[in-house]
């Protein structure tokens, strides 16, 4: 694998885990507010809280921050390439849902986890 690749996996990884850290952080927050929204009221009452929260700020840092990584992986590399290795998202995702969310994964999921891994490997050779 030439250098450069790793150079652009390892950003792309990096906008992943960001992306990853952005999710959790929205969701925690999320988690936090009464989610019953079934009026115009509600619902503004429920962004005004939300905006309120901490967690969605750090969301938001994360998100600009994988934005902006991604946008320099965009100049360096093919976008078939980098999407497709983008795809780790999903995996990263799962994973912190598992560990820190405490969701359960079924086993359809774990397969579909396991289909995304192998795509990846079979995009980036060579």
């Amino acid at each position: 694998m030439k250098m450069g690749l790793l150079f652009i996996i390892g950003l792309i990884v990096c906008t992943d885990i960001f992306d990853t850290v952005s999710q959790l952080s929205m969701k925690s927050a999320i988690n936090h507010l009464d989610a019953q929204v079934n009026s115009l009221k509600k619902a503004v009452i429920f962004l005004f809280n939300l905006l309120r929260k901490k967690r969605l700020w750090v969301s938001l840092i994360f998100s600009t921050a994988s934005l902006s990584v991604w946008l320099f992986v965009l100049s360096k590399a093919d976008l078939s390439l980098a999407y497709s290795i983008d795809s780790l998202r999903y995996v990263f995702i799962t994973m912190a849902s598992l560990i820190f969310l405490k969701e359960r994964i079924g086993f359809m999921r774990w397969l579909g986890i396991f289909a995304i891994i192998l795509g990846i490997i079979m995009v980036t050779r060579v």
